[in-house]
């Protein structure tokens, strides 16, 4: 049985459908994302869990009990907002210590709870600074520790990275999930930020127009994508239209002109009596060759250097495909270039016939 488990949830404003039958099963001690766009409904199902949404439909068990019609404050949840909603006239430790404070715990055991809180969150030494006194980072750990002082069963976060800068963002990812191992407490957090999903979740619950699309540990998720739109959202992807044929060596996928043929790794979705498909590949699964030796062959168009790798693109009779390359010292062909483009057939998806996504 799960620890926390999101039954048939559903939100509805109006004739606006926010959420619609979000089922999600959490393990204790496990650390889910939320990922989609902005509008897809994931601030809504961590809404809706913290008890500041009431549900239109579902339930909500946690631990076994049915919290659904139970008060925010009696669900004893930890959460952690956006703005982190700190007090600007109290200390840290009196930020820390509020939430003890209101649930009348001794003052003893709450001096011993926030000084070990605030040792979790490497802030021991910066207890007396004010909120206006700290950087953005410090002030997040600060959020993170008054929500944990309480021991809540769950930890949810909202965007809770989202105001800092891009170098101290990547930093507090890590730091995130260290205090999260370290307490083992079972997280939910909401991201629009795919690399940020990626690098610290167990698993990850992508979610399009209040539906989930995909729950998946992050590599299974990046590898094999179900369709156009994770392919799209999580990491970048090329897309090509190619049709199958059949061959005495079996089903093969042939890319529309080129008369390039691959076996494909089938996506589940896939239905098998299709005749036209949409070929997913990465970027960083293709590579330049002389254009005798590629697998299709074109002009690169745009070179964009980024420090740790060059950005390509290279116009094909397929349309266009973005490469990335590694930074290894030497620069790329350059634009203008005729080239070859090579993957290999493993890293190919065949996904159900749609639209690209720009």
């Amino acid at each position: 049985m799960s620890f926390l488990h999101l039954k048939q949830v559903s939100k509805i404003y109006g004739k606006f459908t926010a959420v619609k039958d979000f089922d999600l099963a959490v393990e204790k001690g496990e650390f889910i994302s939320l990922l989609g766009p902005s509008g897809c409904g994931k601030t809504t199902t961590l809404q809706m869990v913290a008890g500041l949404v009431p549900l239109t439909a579902g339930s909500i068990i946690l631990d076994g009990r049915d919290i659904t019609n139970i008060a925010p404050a009696q669900r004893q949840l930890g959460v952690v907002f956006q703005s982190y909603a700190l007090f600007p006239h109290m200390t840290v430790a009196q930020n820390v210590s509020f939430g003890l404070e209101m649930r009348k715990v001794p003052k003893a055991e709450r001096e011993a709870r926030v000084k070990e809180t605030l040792g979790l969150v490497h802030l021991s030494a910066l207890a007396d600074r004010y909120p206006r006194e700290m950087s953005g980072g410090q002030r997040q750990r600060v959020a993170i520790a008054r929500a944990l002082v309480i021991n809540p069963p769950v930890l949810l976060l909202d965007e809770p990275l989202s105001n800092l800068d891009a170098q101290l963002r990547e930093e507090m990812q890590f730091e995130l999930r260290r205090i999260q191992r370290a307490v083992g407490i079972t997280t939910i957090m909401v991201t629009h930020d795919q690399a940020e999903a990626l690098s610290i979740s167990d698993r990850v619950v992508v979610m399009e127009k209040g539906d989930i699309t995909q729950v998946d540990t992050p590599y299974k998720l990046y590898e094999h994508p179900r369709n156009n739109f994770i392919s799209s959202f999580v990491g970048k992807s090329n897309f090509l239209t190619a049709r199958v044929e059949k061959s005495d060596a079996g089903t093969l996928v042939s890319i529309d002109e080129t008369r390039m043929k691959f076996a494909p790794v089938i996506n589940e979705n896939w239905k098998p009596d299709a005749q036209q498909v949409t070929i997913c590949v990465r970027p960083e699964k293709v590579e330049l060759s002389a254009p005798a030796d590629g697998l299709i062959e074109g002009k690169i168009t745009t070179r964009y250097f980024m420090g740790n790798q060059w950005l390509i693109t290279v116009a094909t009779k397929a349309g266009n495909i973005a490469v990335a390359i590694a930074n290894r010292g030497t620069p790329p062909a350059a634009e203008g270039e005729t080239v070859g483009l090579v993957w290999k057939q493993e890293d190919c998806r065949v996904l159900q016939s749609e639209a690209p996504r720009p």
